[in-house]
Formats: C-alpha cells, sequence, structure tokens
C-alpha cells in the first residue's frame, strides 16, 4: 500500500507543479503585454488597459504564492511513513471516498481508485484528523467508515 500512496503523492506534486509552472507563464505574458503597453501612446486607454494589466500581474503573484506554498508542504511530507491515526500526509479510504490528507488539489485517480487530495483544514480534512480505522464520521449528511489508514 505505500507504493500505492507514494505514486499519490507523486501525482500531487506533479500537479502542484503544473499549476505553480501555469501561473509563472502567466506571469510572463502579463510582463510582456505590460511593456508592449509601455510603448503605446493612446492617453486614457492606454493607462486604463495598463492598469488592468497591473491588477492582473498581482492577481497572479498571490497564486504564484500560494502554489509554491502548496508545493512546500507537499515536499514536507513524508510518503513512506505510515500511520495509524489520521494526520497529514494519510491515505484514508472510506467506504464512501478516499482521500490523500495533504493539500487541496482536488480529485484524481491513479490505478482506477478516484482521490481526493485535501487540505487537513478543509471541512473534511477537519473531520478525519486524529481518527483511527472503523470509526465513522458524518460529512454533507453521509455517514463514511474508515477502512484503512496508511
Amino acid at each position: 500500500m505505500n507504493l500505492f500512496k507514494e505514486k499519490i503523492h507523486q501525482q500531487c506534486l506533479i500537479l502542484a507543479i503544473e499549476k505553480r509552472n501555469e501561473i509563472s507563464n502567466s506571469i510572463k505574458r502579463v510582463q510582456e503585454s505590460l511593456s508592449s503597453e509601455g510603448k503605446s501612446t493612446a492617453g486614457d486607454k492606454h493607462e486604463t488597459g495598463r492598469a488592468m494589466l497591473q491588477l492582473e500581474r498581482e492577481k497572479l503573484g498571490l497564486q504564484l504564492k500560494n502554489a509554491e506554498e502548496t508545493c512546500a508542504v507537499l515536499q514536507k511530507i513524508k510518503a513512506t511513513q505510515t500511520h495509524t491515526q489520521i494526520a497529514l500526509g494519510s491515505f484514508v479510504k472510506t467506504d464512501v471516498m478516499n482521500y490523500y490528507l495533504s493539500v487541496s488539489i482536488g480529485q484524481f485517480s491513479i490505478e482506477e481508485e478516484v482521490i481526493f487530495a485535501i487540505s487537513p483544514q478543509s471541512p473534511i480534512g477537519n473531520l478525519l484528523l486524529g481518527k483511527t480505522i472503523n470509526e465513522s464520521l458524518q460529512f454533507n449528511k453521509k455517514t463514511q467508515t474508515i477502512l484503512e489508514i496508511t
């Protein structure tokens, strides 16, 4: 099972790095647009376009910071470590869903298993923390029983 958990962790890293690179590329495109806007002399229209590009660059800068933090959290997790109690880095199989408690990346599949990478701060992540095998929790009016923790 640890090999499976390592694959899940690796997939999370790949997705996080792809997101970070996508944001970096968007920042470069905005920067290039700002540079070309600087060469225009169209007056008010020019200033409005430039201001909008600067706002977009600021928004992307925050997204990049979050993406870098996501990568940093994932790099700190030891995917080979097994858990008996749910904590950061746990792979949790319930009778309803599979969760990887790490960062909020969302849903993906590995070996035909659907996994949700969630943050411990998310509502379901918070409910899972500290639980052990055979314990139950209720989320969205559905009861889930923990079958496996690694």
